[in-house]
């Protein structure tokens, strides 16, 4: 059974609860790791299934606090998320156009206004390539979900690009509404549907998708784990996972957590932004290891990222950029004052830009 409840997967649950103990906000591996159908499955041998729910039954007051706080806590983001992408996305798509995420640039040439539309697309492709997704029609995946699908240019590029049916989600009504509208318009209404739905408890089959794409939705989920494992879920036999995540720089092997001044600085990006604790890039490997995952690769695109910040500022500091982040309230406000953090992560090596891809087993 790959469930997280095995000793790799407690062994990274419990280093990533040491690291962020504050927040509190993994939840804890004794109740959270079986799920149903598992239960099922393995309740085929006598009495097995009567064993996992009396362990999970076994739970301490303070255990139970703490779950009912980390109930809370996710709570908490995901009407913050929800709030900030109901408020900045139509800016987004009125500065930057329908992509929601980083560029990917050459860092031996200087970027040109022009060129940040086309380089969110240079990410798409950059990311396909380093996952081994070729333009071969045996190899072209025909069912897609879109993991924090923002309006849908992920969504809506890769069914384009593949001749593929896409689902996407997000906990933003707004961006949901929003990026159907985009995607009728552009005569893929039978091919592209989105729906407001949690990453951590997808509305979709075991199996379903044979591309399951994450495109910088994984930092602002409050349980690393459970969002692996969801990825992983409605994955078919098979299928190419692509996680491309905001990290933290990986501990060093005499480290057991980042420094002070590096904690402090994410928490405040954190609070503007609206995301729960970070992880490495190494522990969403342990966690797709632990998930027995095939083909598993990482890297740091930290450098092929560098000049998006910078530029964004910029456009937020024209007088259409000025005049439209006036008008739209005060989370994506606070989030603009921000930017200039992020910045720092990234000139400090403390926030790494991860593209993290695997292949689930046939």
């Amino acid at each position: 059974m790959n469930s997280l409840c095995e000793s790799s997967s407690l062994s990274y649950i419990s280093t990533c609860d040491r690291s962020y103990r504050n927040k509190s906000l993994l939840v804890s591996p004794v109740t959270t790791r079986v799920r149903i159908s598992d239960v099922r499955k393995t309740s085929r041998r006598r009495g097995a299934g009567l064993i996992l729910i009396r362990a999970s039954a076994t739970v301490s007051s303070e255990e139970k606090k703490r779950m009912d706080n980390n109930g809370k806590e996710k709570g908490w983001l995901q009407k913050g998320i929800a709030e900030f992408y109901d408020e900045s996305s139509g800016l987004w798509e009125n500065i930057w156009g329908d992509h929601m995420h980083h560029g990917f640039y050459d860092p031996n040439v200087t970027a040109s206004i022009s060129d940040h539309r086309s380089a969110q697309i240079r990410m798409i492709e950059e990311t396909l390539k380093f996952a081994g997704l070729s333009d071969d029609s045996s190899n072209k995946p025909k069912s897609i979900v879109d993991v924090g699908c923002g309006i849908g240019g992920s969504s809506r590029y890769l069914s384009k690009k593949y001749g593929a049916e896409c689902k996407g989600i997000t906990l933003s009504p707004i961006q949901a509404e929003r990026a159907q509208a985009l995607a009728n318009a552009q005569g893929l209404g039978d091919k592209v549907s989105f729906q407001v739905a949690d990453a951590l408890e997808q509305p979709f089959q075991d199996g379903q998708f044979d591309l399951v794409w994450s495109m910088e939705s994984g930092e602002h989920m409050p349980d690393k784990a459970k969002f692996v494992n969801e990825l992983v879920r409605v994955a078919s036999p098979g299928a190419t996972i692509i996680i491309v995540t905001w990290c933290h720089r990986d501990l060093l092997p005499t480290e057991k957590s980042l420094k002070p001044q590096e904690k402090q600085l994410l928490d405040k990006i954190c609070d503007a932004y609206y995301l729960p604790a970070w992880c490495s890039t190494a522990e969403y490997v342990e966690l797709l290891k632990s998930l027995s995952m095939q083909d598993i690769k990482s890297d740091d695109w930290s450098e092929y990222v560098a000049p998006f910040w910078p530029a964004v500022i910029r456009s937020a500091l024209t007088w259409k950029g000025l005049t439209s982040l006036l008008r739209t309230g005060w989370k994506t406000i606070k989030g603009a004052f921000a930017m200039p953090l992020m910045i720092e992560g990234f000139q400090k090596d403390i926030i790494k830009f991860a593209v993290i891809t695997c292949r689930k087993p046939e």
